[in-house]
C-alpha cells in the first residue's frame, strides 16, 4: 500500500512539473523567445511527424501538416488559455490539421509539386531514425509488417484510426485523447475498441490473401 501511495505521488510530481514547464514555455513564446521557438521544437516536431505520419501515411503530405501545426502554433499561442495541457493542445492542432488534408486529397486530384524550400529548413523536418545496426534480414521483415499495418490502418474508417494511433501508436491516454477529439471518454473506448476490431480484421484478410513467408534462420554468430 504504501508503495501504491509512493507512486502515485511521484506521478503527481512529475504532472506538476511538467506544467510548470509548459507555463514556462508558454509565456516565453509569447513574449516572442528564440530560444523558446527552439524548445518547443524540440520537444514536439518529431512527436507532431510521428502523428502527422500515421494518420495519413504520407511522408511529404506529415511534413507539411508538421509546419502548419507549428505555424499555427506560434500565431496562436496568445490565445491558449490552458483548458488543456500543451501537448494535448498541439496533438488537437495536429490531427485537425491531418483531417483538412485528408478531405483536400479526396476533392482534389493528388500532384506532386517541387517547392523551393532551404534544404536546411527541410532536413529538420524530415529527422532520419538513427541506424540500430540491426540485420538487414530483421530489417526487411519489420519493414513488411510495419508496411501491412500501415495499409491497413489506411483502410479502415478514419474517425477509428484517430483515436486507435492515438492510443496504441502515440501512446496517449483516454483522458488525453478524449481532449484531443472533443468527445467523450465513453466515445474514446469505443473508437479505439472498434478501430482495434477493424485493423484487426484488414491484416486477417491481408494475411489471408498474401502468399506464405519464407523464414530464413539467422546464422549463429
Amino acid at each position: 500500500m504504501a508503495t501504491s501511495i509512493l507512486d502515485l505521488s511521484s506521478e503527481r510530481t512529475t504532472e506538476v512539473g511538467a506544467e510548470v514547464e509548459d507555463s514556462r514555455l508558454i509565456e516565453s513564446l509569447r513574449a516572442g523567445s528564440e530560444r523558446a521557438y527552439e524548445e518547443l521544437l524540440t520537444r514536439f516536431q518529431q512527436p507532431v511527424y510521428t502523428l502527422a505520419m500515421r494518420l495519413l501515411n504520407d511522408q511529404s503530405e506529415a511534413c507539411d501538416v508538421v509546419q502548419e501545426v507549428f505555424l499555427k502554433v506560434f500565431r496562436n499561442i496568445g490565445n491558449f488559455r490552458g483548458q488543456s495541457s500543451l501537448k494535448t493542445w498541439i496533438y488537437r492542432i495536429t490531427v485537425n490539421e491531418a483531417h483538412n488534408t485528408r478531405r483536400w486529397f479526396f476533392r482534389h486530384r493528388r500532384r506532386e509539386v517541387e517547392l523551393d524550400t532551404d534544404p536546411e529548413e527541410m532536413r529538420n523536418w524530415k529527422e532520419i531514425i538513427p541506424d540500430r545496426n540491426r540485420s538487414p534480414f530483421d530489417v526487411a521483415f519489420d519493414r513488411e509488417q510495419h508496411v501491412m499495418i500501415e495499409a491497413a490502418l489506411d483502410r479502415i474508417n478514419p474517425i477509428f484510426r484517430d483515436a486507435v494511433v492515438l492510443r496504441d501508436i502515440t501512446d496517449q491516454s483516454y483522458e488525453e485523447i478524449a481532449e484531443i477529439l472533443g468527445v467523450s471518454l465513453g466515445t474514446v473506448k469505443s473508437r479505439i475498441l472498434r478501430g482495434r476490431e477493424a485493423l484487426r480484421d484488414e491484416l486477417a484478410s491481408s494475411l489471408k490473401s498474401r502468399p506464405a513467408l519464407r523464414l530464413v534462420p539467422k546464422t549463429a554468430e
